[in-house]
């Protein structure tokens, strides 16, 4: 029988050939956490599980992203803690101005391809964009993995997502990501594997914003195929490959040609519709950021619809770097001065606003178009504020106008 992307990743780490229900443990590969959840994971490892020492520090990264710099003396003072932990375990640590744990993983090459990346955040699913079987866990389960350099993971089945055709104008992968979101719903594969197929030709920062949303369908792991331009400088495992034979509980096609630039309405991911059925609604702030939607690439397309240009009165743009590097690459070649110059708020790379502890949190009644991940009630601030989720071309037409625009009229 024929094995998927993940069936292939899990049987190399259970050492024999797995099918979809199979409970393993595995030794993870890589296993991270964040400034938000090490405090916690720490706290349950030493009083719960009564161990001091993690049992492997290799394995180990963590990555102060989530509320960087600290927002207020007792963030300070988890965040000094856990920097002191990392330093005495011997413990890699990208702290506060490096970036997004997942961008940062990506760029340092610490996530490749048939790797198992487990992470103390939903969006570890990040990490299939290049080719590895990422997932998030919660800190009881880290600190497990901590203490014993092992977990237990159910062999997930997997749906296949298949592209055809390529973008048009004003439309590109998050409008793909949240057509996804739309068609599958929320809870649409539910600890299965999405598998991207048809995608050899799209770039890593499109796979990762792919990647980056397929737990907001459910999903355990999400994986783009890693071959293609966008895979030059990756070592991909000569058993790691598409199987022909591979066996899928269906398969989603999606045809670019025919897909608009897409909005995902307050407050569920997978409330989405045509731009053009929301067009015209008023905002008071535009975030582009975010591992979904951060990087280089991302805040390129923003200036190119903003440069000599300035946002609407009234309106907020806030732009967060996913990291130090995508926001020295936008420094270099002027993408940054024209953001500024048409009045963006530039933060620290990181996370910036996206779960409203800092850098841009919403008050009452405020209304926000963003480029990150997830708009449920009072994610980035208040509970009567509202979030659109969207494309940094739409982002950044709707900045310009001061209501949800499309950037195709713009060109």
């Amino acid at each position: 029988m024929g094995q998927t992307l993940s069936q292939q990743i899990l049987s190399h780490k259970a050492g024999r050939a797995v099918i979809p229900g199979d409970l393993i443990v595995v030794e993870p590969d890589v296993v991270m956490s964040h400034d938000s959840l090490s405090p916690s994971i720490i706290k349950i490892m030493r009083e719960q599980l009564d161990v001091e020492r993690v049992h492997n520090p290799e394995q180990l990264v963590m990555v102060f992203d989530h509320v960087a710099p600290a927002s207020t003396v007792g963030t300070a003072n988890a965040q000094a803690e856990a920097r002191q932990f990392a330093a005495r375990q011997g413990i890699r640590l990208f702290d506060v101005g490096r970036g997004v744990c997942h961008q940062v993983l990506v760029e340092e090459k610490i996530a490749r391809p048939g790797l198992l990346v487990m992470g103390s955040d939903s969006h570890s699913t990040s990490y299939g964009s290049v080719g590895a079987f990422g997932s998030g866990m919660g800190s009881t389960d880290i600190a497990l993995i901590w203490a014993t350099g092992r977990t237990w993971l159910r062999v997930p089945e997997t749906l296949r997502v298949q592209v055809n055709g390529s973008f048009r104008p004003g439309v590109a992968a998050k409008d793909l990501a949240l057509k996804i979101g739309q068609q599958l719903t929320i809870a649409g594969a539910t600890y299965m594997t999405v598998e991207y197929h048809g995608l050899d030709w799209l770039p890593l920062p499109d796979r990762q914003t792919l990647a980056s949303m397929a737990v907001e369908v459910g999903a355990k792991a999400g994986i783009v195929p890693p071959f293609g331009a966008a895979m030059q400088g990756y070592d991909v495992p000569d058993w790691l490959h598409v199987d022909p034979d591979a066996q899928y509980v269906s398969t989603l096609t999606i045809d670019l040609a025919e897909l608009e630039p897409q909005v995902a309405l307050p407050h569920a991911v997978d409330q989405v519709a045509d731009l053009s059925n929301v067009a015209g609604t008023p905002v008071n702030q535009v975030f582009i950021g975010t591992c979904t939607n951060g990087r280089y690439e991302d805040l390129a397309e923003a200036a190119r619809y903003l440069r000599g240009k300035h946002v609407a009165p009234g309106i907020r743009l806030v732009v967060t770097p996913a990291s130090s590097r995508e926001l020295a690459r936008a420094a270099s070649d002027g993408t940054l001065t024209a953001l500024v110059e048409a009045g963006a708020i530039l933060t620290s790379p990181g996370c910036g606003p996206c779960m409203g502890r800092h850098q841009g949190a919403l008050g009452d009644n405020e209304v926000c178009l963003s480029t990150a991940n997830r708009n449920f009630r009072g994610r980035m601030g208040a509970p009567t504020s509202k979030i659109y989720l969207a494309s940094p071309a739409v982002a950044a037409a709707t900045a310009l106008r001061g209501v949800i625009s499309d950037p195709r009229e713009l060109e």
